[in-house]
């Protein structure tokens, strides 16, 4: 089975080359720096660095390196000159503003396939697709664990007559096509009869398979739970507008779910179930329910053994994440919430709970409450990072200089340990700037979320005794 996508990319085209043929994504940027690189050619590293490192794109160790190099091919294009040669062809037909290429995806179910044969398929598919007019470059990625991928980076102006390549629907439809028929000719599972609009990344699927929350399911119970509240169109739009959708009523329903810049169609997003005639005769044929209405929970005492004022209690930003984490039921751990029980403005942080996890344990490490704290610790691992890359200069300058291969080994051995530290440092860097974001966020949804509950709590009062 083998998952495709294709998208649009905007901006230095060096970038994306670099980021496709290089599936070794370490913390130290001279990797990307090779031999013969020009200043042009080397900027904007950083970027991708940062990229790879935050999503964790490999496990690769240094010793496998060269071997994956040997899975990056170009279609009418060197590797070692392929962005080069695409740029000649836009300079040629005047058509260097705008899109600069098109990258493109190829996702392996794991165990399927080995890395010889991804890269094969993914050639084979390059050239079936694009090899007769455009210049593509690909790229098999081996991440977590046996995740075989391939990565496509296809110029958008033809080196034929000049004409740009525009992705459309159809051309998704080709490119998972094509894919399917390469993948029975390897005698690789398919996904048979694929639901139109209803397709997913691989990531999504392996998510809801293992149980694992995800946007597309958190957008599903959202629509679901304000059409379960609806009997009229204009009941279902003031519902969703006062969980924060934007809406957009025309031939389809769009919505723009909040803190999100576009606005997706439902039909697509959901299935052909959810455009505006199908969400009309689920409420006709579903049975309104009314929270408010719902009968009152008994509250259990349990008596606490020992001395309240004794405790020491924790506060800042320990406190609210601590507190944030039991609203969005994930303590205490023995009687874990199920997302649809969790408030609709705290079920898209789910998704990011690892993150979460990983903030919270940095701050009750070091005892982080206050912002004083957070930049501090904060300055303290810049300065750091700054004292290790200094050391780490110096042995590379003494690795040049070195003759015998027994000191060359320990000084690369000494170099290894720094780039992990400033690495390590580097993560909590972003920790730090996690937390000073997201801790404004939960001050904010945790307000939104009190405004709410007191307004339904008046107007339940104020109604109770026509009830």
């Amino acid at each position: 089975m083998a998952v495709t996508s294709i998208w649009a990319v905007k901006g230095w085209l060096g970038k994306v080359v670099i980021y496709a043929e290089n599936p070794d994504k370490t913390e130290n940027p001279a990797y990307y720096e090779k031999q013969g690189m020009t200043a042009e050619q080397a900027q904007g590293l950083s970027d991708v660095i940062d990229y790879a490192s935050r999503n964790s794109k490999t496990q690769l160790s240094n010793e496998h390196t060269e071997i994956m190099r040997h899975f990056v091919s170009g279609i009418n294009c060197e590797i070692e000159s392929a962005r080069a040669e695409m740029m000649a062809v836009k300079k040629h037909y005047g058509k260097t503003e705008g899109i600069v290429a098109f990258h493109g995806y190829q996702s392996f179910a794991p165990g399927e396939a080995t890395p010889e044969m991804a890269h094969e398929i993914g050639v084979k598919l390059a050239e079936r697709l694009w090899g007769e007019r455009y210049q593509v470059l690909v790229a098999t990625h081996l991440d977590k664990g046996n995740h075989l991928h391939n990565h496509f980076v296809l110029n958008n102006v033809s080196m034929v007559d000049g004409k740009k390549y525009y992705r459309s629907e159809r051309d998704y439809w080709l490119m998972q096509r094509e894919s399917d028929k390469l993948c029975r000719e390897y005698e690789l599972s398919v996904i048979e009869n694929p639901g139109r609009g209803q397709t997913k990344h691989y990531t999504e699927w392996q998510a809801e398979k293992d149980g694992r929350p995800t946007l597309r399911g958190f957008l599903k119970a959202e629509i679901d739970e304000a059409i379960s509240q609806s009997m009229t169109e204009s009941q279902f739009v003031a519902n969703l507008q006062r969980r924060g959708f934007e809406v957009k009523l025309g031939k389809y329903v769009s919505v723009r779910p909040p803190g999100k810049e576009r606005f997706s169609r439902l039909h697509t997003k959901l299935g052909d179930g959810y455009t505006r005639q199908g969400i009309i005769e689920q409420m006709r044929g579903r049975r309104p329910t009314f929270p408010d209405l719902e009968p009152k929970r008994t509250v259990k005492k349990v008596p606490f053994k020992g001395n309240l004022k004794a405790a020491k209690k924790i506060t800042g930003f320990r406190a609210l994440y601590f507190h944030y984490l039991y609203l969005l039921g994930k303590i205490p751990k023995k009687r874990p919430r199920p997302p649809s029980k969790v408030h609709y403005l705290f079920r898209e942080d789910l998704i990011k709970i690892d993150k979460i996890s990983n903030e919270i344990k940095l701050l009750c490490r070091h005892r982080i409450d206050t912002s004083e704290q957070l930049f501090s610790y904060k300055a303290g691992l810049s300065e750091r990072m700054d004292t290790l890359s200094a050391e780490r200069a110096d042995l590379r300058k003494q690795l040049r200089r070195a003759k015998d291969e027994p000191g060359k080994e320990e000084l690369k051995a000494k170099i290894s340990i720094l780039t992990k530290g400033i690495g390590e440092a580097r993560k909590e860097v972003g920790l730090c700037d996690d937390i000073a974001e997201r801790t404004a966020l939960i001050k904010e949804k945790t307000q939104k979320v009190r405004a709410e509950q007191n307004q339904n709590r008046k107007e339940k009062t104020r109604y109770e005794p026509f009830r």
